[in-house]
């Protein structure tokens, strides 16, 4: 069996689709399971085990050519690269008129989608052979578990301590962690002051004073990391921390998955480093504005959100901007809080899990 999963990115919605994967190899271990990509948001995907093929692409590039008709060179290449497999369904995990277009032009003989109510743009629906109805209230990893169980009838997991996030690094992603930790005696938080839209971002002052707070008061360093176009943004960080256990530091994405997995709890927003952090099984503090927690956030019960659930405007918000923008004037105790909270969690999940390894004589 020939399998395309068509999921083109964000970094998020990349990594909230990892499970399905896993879920898929796990019930076809001999198919075929290509990945189409986009090529700004490939690097978490490539070298994967759970991959025979990953298929990069420029959508921008590619729709550019059909529209026009011109016989550009890439978009020419993208299309043979799409059509090299004779699939023989394509899963639709993106809900766009170019994911399901995508879908389309690589000849697959089936394609299975979301139903409208979960569609992003319903139109989508006519390249679709068939669709699989998800309850609007579930959340996004769930929704492309019931994508695959709907489609193909194959078991999922339904716990959340289940889930797998296969993510493939190798010595230099190790290395790159291992210097972002020099000095932390690998005693460290996470704080990721970044986000994607303006209205996701805490005040980074606030960031700097929680650095200070979980320095004090846990004796954790900080590591405060940045991506591309955000390093002003760590910079205010780090003016507004006066106790000097906090540190900028920028990884590639598996770098910091590497990072991530030794961390002893993560602070940040709706952003991709959040939910590789989650992928990565790191304790979870998440800041949730515009954005639902139930929907994006972390599936683990012991993982943290903190937000606003005292304002009115946030139903269903998903504002880029807002003239109000009350959702993210959140206070640094109550992340404070939530932080303690988190490790005392994981302290006890550690200590159950010491005694159960005992009771077996390990």
């Amino acid at each position: 069996m020939r399998i395309l999963i068509v999921k083109l990115g964000s970094i998020g919605d990349i990594v909230h689709t990892l499970p399905s994967l896993a879920a898929l190899r796990r019930a076809f271990p001999h198919a075929e399971i290509s990945w189409v990509v986009e090529q700004r948001t490939s690097e978490i995907l490539r070298d994967n085990p759970s991959l025979d093929r990953l298929i990069e692409v420029d959508t921008k590039a590619l729709r550019r050519g059909l529209m026009s008709g011109e016989t550009l060179r890439a978009p020419r290449q993208q299309l043979r690269r799409l059509r090299a497999s004779a699939f023989d369904l394509a899963l639709d995990f993106q809900g766009l008129l170019k994911s399901a277009s995508i879908a389309r032009l690589s000849g697959a003989r089936r394609i299975f989608g979301f139903s409208r109510e979960g569609l992003r743009e319903p139109a989508s629906r006519i390249f679709l052979s068939k669709t699989v109805f998800i309850p609007r209230t579930t959340h996004v990893i769930r929704k492309n578990l019931g994508l695959v169980s709907g489609a193909l009838g194959i078991p999922v997991p339904q716990d959340p301590r289940d889930l797998e996030f296969p993510i493939q690094v190798d010595s230099s992603h190790e290395n790159e962690a291992e210097e972002a930790v020099v000095g932390t005696g690998n005693r460290y938080a996470i704080l990721n002051p970044g986000g994607g839209w303006p209205t996701k971002l805490w005040n980074p002052e606030r960031f700097g004073e929680l650095a200070d707070q979980i320095w004090g008061n846990h004796g954790l360093h900080s590591l405060v990391t940045y991506g591309p176009g955000e390093i002003e943004l760590a910079e205010r960080v780090l003016g507004s921390s006066l106790s000097g256990k906090a540190r900028a530091v920028s990884l590639s994405l598996k770098g910091f998955y590497a990072l991530a997995k030794r961390a002893q709890v993560y602070v940040g927003g709706d952003t991709g480093p959040t939910h590789i952090a989650v992928a990565a099984g790191t304790p979870v503090v998440g800041l949730f504005g515009p954005t639902e927690w139930w929907r994006n956030g972390s599936p683990r019960n012991d993982d943290i959100c903190v937000e606003r659930t005292d304002i009115d405007c946030r139903v269903d918000c998903h504002r880029r901007s807002c003239s109000n923008w009350i959702c993210m004037d959140i206070e640094v105790e109550r992340l404070l809080n939530a932080v303690t909270e988190r490790l005392e969690r994981a302290s006890g999940i550690a200590r159950a899990e010491g005694r159960e390894l005992m009771s077996v004589g390990l």
